[in-house]
């Protein structure tokens, strides 16, 4: 592999300063025994600036000068719009190529995914039964009326969904099935994922809207577990195609002044060390094929995902934002 023959060109000439910067909006604590791991294996040397938010408005500042070679971040809309916001490079590789199917990296190789979660439906124990809901179409159905809780419809997780939706069913169907979901919520969208759960577990909603790794952080919390013990998870699919899901991922930045280091530790991320690492340590689904999943992730049980790729659902985000604000969803 040519990214291999460069790493051995780099250690023997030493001409190279033998690191990686990223900018990451994901928390120190869910990427560092990767990112060390890799350190182990190579010699490079990784730099990990966190930034909750600004990532783009830091990028366009420091422009040609940027230190930053990646950008590690969740949720397609955050990978679009930095690719979106010209702060990004192609890149090519045949190993992710090979590592991470098509569905889940930009046709252009400006983005590409490293893990998955499915945005899932919490259903109660006590008062839903196994069975009794199976797809996304049945949130609108009149049984849900005042059973239903969720976030916020402009939040990135929603609108995602929105948008997928809309790649099955078209503007009007998608719009009308929303409606009926905002007429079956049993109070106002608010609070995040897990918030959704607990007023599960205090009889406010039966069912509600997630993603799949809270169930995993809840598990894992003592103050928390109490309010997954109250739920189980359902797969819904959604336009007879399968569960709608989303990821993180990575991307080159533009100035990445160390481009070849910076794709031997993107190579290294879809790897199945790597990918392996991200199953135990987040909750979440790897993309490599073949990965096993953690023991309490593969217990949630399986499911088929949705086939739409993501570049798809992403180029339909400005539509589903639109139609949240038609139907007045957090109204």
């Amino acid at each position: 592999m040519k990214s291999l023959i460069v790493l051995a060109t780099l250690i023997s000439t030493g001409v190279a300063a033998q690191e990686v910067n990223i900018y990451s909006s994901r928390q120190p604590a869910l990427i560092d025994p990767i990112l060390e791991t890799f350190t182990a294996e190579t010699g490079i040397e990784v730099n990990v600036v966190f930034l909750k938010e600004g990532m783009i408005e830091r990028l366009r500042a420091e422009g040609d000068r940027s230190p930053a070679d990646l950008v590690l971040t969740t949720d397609i809309a955050n990978l679009s719009a930095v690719v979106a916001a010209g702060v990004t490079q192609a890149v090519s590789s045949d190993v992710i190529d090979a590592n991470i199917p098509a569905t889940y990296r930009d046709p252009d190789g400006h983005w590409f995914g490293l893990t998955s979660r499915a945005r899932i439906i919490y259903a109660s124990n006590e008062r839903v039964a196994e069975g009794e809901i199976t797809t996304y179409e049945d949130l609108a159905s009149d049984v849900w009326e005042g059973r239903i809780c969720t976030r916020s419809g402009t939040h990135n997780y929603n609108i995602a969904l929105v948008a997928a939706y809309a790649a099955h069913h078209g503007e009007e169907a998608t719009e009308t099935w929303l409606a009926g979901v905002k007429d079956n919520l049993a109070r106002r969208p608010q609070g995040n994922d897990r918030a959704q759960v607990k007023a599960i577990w205090a009889g406010e909603c039966d069912i509600a809207i997630g993603n799949t790794y809270y169930m995993g952080a809840m598990m894992n919390n003592p103050d928390q577990i109490e309010w997954a013990n109250s739920v189980h998870i359902v797969f819904p699919t959604l336009g007879g195609s399968g569960v709608h899901i989303n990821l993180s991922g990575m991307a080159m930045t533009a100035a990445a002044p160390n481009h070849d280091n910076a794709v031997l530790l993107m190579e290294y991320l879809t790897s199945a060390t790597a990918q392996s690492l991200y199953a135990e340590l987040n909750y979440e689904y790897p993309l490599l094929e073949g990965t096993a999943l953690s023991d309490l992730v593969a217990s949630w049980g399986e499911f088929t995902a949705d086939s739409t790729p993501l570049s798809e659902i992403s180029a339909l985000r400005g539509l589903a934002l639109r139609i949240v604000e038609r139907v007045d969803f957090d109204g």
